[in-house]
């Protein structure tokens, strides 16, 4: 007779900063005042701890204790809802969760690997071993983008950025279906296949993680740059959805429409064409009417000047795109071109690049790659950038807990927390 499946046991751990170590070493003596400063920092931070789902709230008592005997037998205490029953553990600031390394060391490390180097470099740099350091990452990745976003306070987008990144796993070819609505990676995933199938299950991951936070949730417009398979894959996920083409990707794209033809000719159609879409974007009515005679007359334009056959082509080119380019230009809110999220996809090359034969086919990539977004969206940009000291979520309008993003990461990947509810408007 075979065994039971064992359940699955909820994370419930919570990350507390209590400023100084020495703080902490006092507190755990004085079981009152210890949950008073568990109580006051969860109030600080808006959040909510994750009751059982039957749990309408209850007071907070010490439960049990245990000494981790890697740390040198760290007392680390639990705290029990009198209610639900239901138990956390309380991770101090300076301690990682199953880890024996310190978040000093970690800090140093992350903010190398998110800087571009190599796992080996960063370990040897830090004193510490690559595999320790991927594990690390993957460790975060645990955590969906959606859940860690939504605690900083940012609503689901409504208009998302869709795109894949192409990329290798030793000698295969794998593709990384990504979500980017602003400064924000919303979801980072990894496919071995370019079918619409793979990508839908994909970026189905984000859609549930997305309904488990808000039922009632609907994507208005999704842009994308025409790849067949990311286009299947958000009619099949979005059907309400407006779906657009990039606009940027049809600038690049017309020189390859035009074989034959020398640079600087390309060159300067291209210009035109870019100075085309700039007007009708720039109108504040009839953009889409303008769009359509405007491309009308571009490729008689072409057609004229080097030849029917490069009219033609053309012509026939904007005839299966410009339904994506009237999407765009209908909905003002809808997102023109992919900027953002190709510059975080020249982020995240950067660091598959340096660790491209780290990898094997059975790794924990999609964990890794979570994790790799959650630095991306969380690290603050350097001095000199255009939102020097403001990360990712902060750009986008969303509040950190504390001014140390190491610290943030601990806390917005702890288990036991979830969003509170929001302020009202009265």
């Amino acid at each position: 007779m075979g065994q039971a499946a064992k359940a699955t046991r909820q994370n419930r751990t919570i990350t507390v900063d209590f400023q100084d170590e020495s703080t902490y070493f006092q507190l755990i003596h004085d079981g009152k005042a210890f949950v008073e400063f568990v109580l006051a920092f969860i109030l600080s931070l808006a959040f909510q701890l994750t009751h059982k789902s039957t749990c309408k709230g209850g007071g907070l008592t010490r439960h049990s204790h245990y000494a981790r005997v890697r740390l040198g037998g760290l007392t680390i205490w639990r705290i029990q809802c009198a209610r639900c029953k239901a138990v956390f553990t309380v991770l101090p600031h300076f301690v990682l969760r199953y880890r024996k390394m310190r978040p000093d060391a970690a800090r140093n490390a992350l903010l190398a690997t998110h800087g571009g180097l190599s796992l080996e470099l960063c370990a040897t740099i830090c004193h510490i071993s690559p595999m320790a350091l991927y594990r690390l990452v993957c460790a975060f990745g645990q955590h969906t983008l959606v859940s860690v976003l939504t605690r900083c306070g940012l609503r689901l987008p409504a208009y998302i950025l869709a795109d894949e990144k192409h990329s290798r796993c030793l000698n295969d070819r794998v593709y990384l279906p990504t979500i980017v609505s602003g400064r924000v990676i919303w979801h980072l995933g990894y496919c071995d296949s370019k079918s619409a199938v793979a990508f839908t299950q994909s970026y189905g991951v984000f859609q549930q993680a997305a309904l488990e936070q808000e039922p009632s949730y609907r994507v208005k417009g999704a842009l994308t740059d025409g790849f067949d398979s990311t286009t299947k894959s958000m009619r099949t996920l979005f059907p309400g959805a407006r779906l657009g083409n990039c606009l940027r990707h049809a600038i690049n794209k017309l020189p390859d429409k035009m074989v034959g033809l020398a640079a600087p000719l390309r060159k300067g159609l291209r210009s035109k064409f870019h100075s085309l879409l700039h007007r009708c974007r720039t109108r504040t009515s009839l953009r889409v009417v303008a769009l359509g005679q405007s491309l009308r007359r571009f490729a008689d334009h072409i057609t004229a000047t080097v030849g029917e056959d490069q009219g033609e082509r053309v012509r026939s080119w904007f005839q299966d795109k410009k339904s994506g380019w009237y999407a765009v230009l209908e909905d003002p809110q809808m997102p023109a071109m992919s900027t953002a999220l190709d510059q975080a996809h020249n982020a995240i090359d950067r660091k598959l690049f340096a660790m491209k034969y780290f990898h094997h086919p059975d790794g924990s990539q999609t964990a890794y790659l979570t994790g790799l977004a959650h630095l991306y969206n969380l690290i603050p940009y350097q001095r000199r950038a255009k939102n020097a000291g403001l990360c990712g979520v902060e750009v986008e309008g969303g509040r950190v807990p504390t001014s140390d993003w190491m610290l943030n990461l601990q806390i917005l990947t702890s288990g036991g927390y979830r969003c509170g509810p929001e302020p009202s408007n009265h």
